[in-house]
């Protein structure tokens, strides 16, 4: 039986690459590609494909919008993240709206195909990475909450990203800076703006500033 494969993913050589892996096995056949989510949810009406790979991280509707939408239009077809993305909140988040699984983009060609394969099986597939910090996460016990005025939700590295975002840099700025792919930078910004429930860039940087973020490099 052929498996008929979408690909949605806004980087033009990334979906290349993979629509070329996935040609390759002769029980596969990509019926199309998306550079967004409007784009792609259109093609799965058009195609109804059995697996949808789906970036997570697009520009205008975002994986996961994207994602509740193919659970109501195209139930019938799997969807599966494909990320360079390891937030288990994002990998939870993904999993209760409706996806069959999520790799990272760093997966071999065999396991995506095989991967692929149990998807379209009705089997949810999950990166060994992302499954051993899931269980990682749920076996280490949470500390007791110290007594403080308020929990500061961000990771270290979220914290370095909103410095430099309190003084006016740009992804590609904060990469070099950081020593960071451009990539990851915009997801750790996405996942500031998510935690703090902030909208803009520009919200960020006048909450650094505020709680004396943007000064904290400087003195210690």
């Amino acid at each position: 039986m052929t498996i008929r494969i979408l690909l949605i993913d806004d980087h033009a050589l990334f979906r290349s690459g993979v629509h070329a892996l996935l040609q390759r096995q002769s029980d596969f056949e990509v019926v199309g590609e998306a550079a967004d989510g409007l784009e792609g949810l259109k093609r799965a009406k058009q195609f109804r494909p059995d697996v949808i790979l789906l970036d997570l991280n697009m520009p205008g509707l975002s994986g996961l919008e994207t994602l509740k939408l193919l659970v109501q239009d195209v139930p019938q077809t799997v969807v599966v993240m494909l990320t360079v993305s390891e937030d288990l909140d994002e990998l939870s988040l993904a999993l209760r709206e409706g996806a069959c699984g999520y790799l990272l983009k760093s997966i071999e060609a065999e396991t995506l195909a095989s991967a692929i394969r149990k998807a379209a099986a009705g089997h949810p597939v999950i990166a060994d990475d992302m499954t051993a910090k899931l269980v990682m996460s749920m076996r280490t016990p949470k500390p007791a909450p110290a007594p403080a005025p308020a929990a500061d939700p961000l990771t270290t590295r979220e914290r370095d990203i909103m410095r430099e975002l309190a003084h006016g840099a740009s992804n590609k700025e904060i990469a070099r800076s950081l020593m960071l792919a451009e990539s990851t930078v915009k997801i750790h910004v996405r996942n500031i703006l998510r935690k703090l429930n902030l909208t803009s860039r520009v919200q960020v940087a006048i909450y650094a500033v505020g709680h004396d973020t943007a000064r904290t490099t400087e003195t210690t």
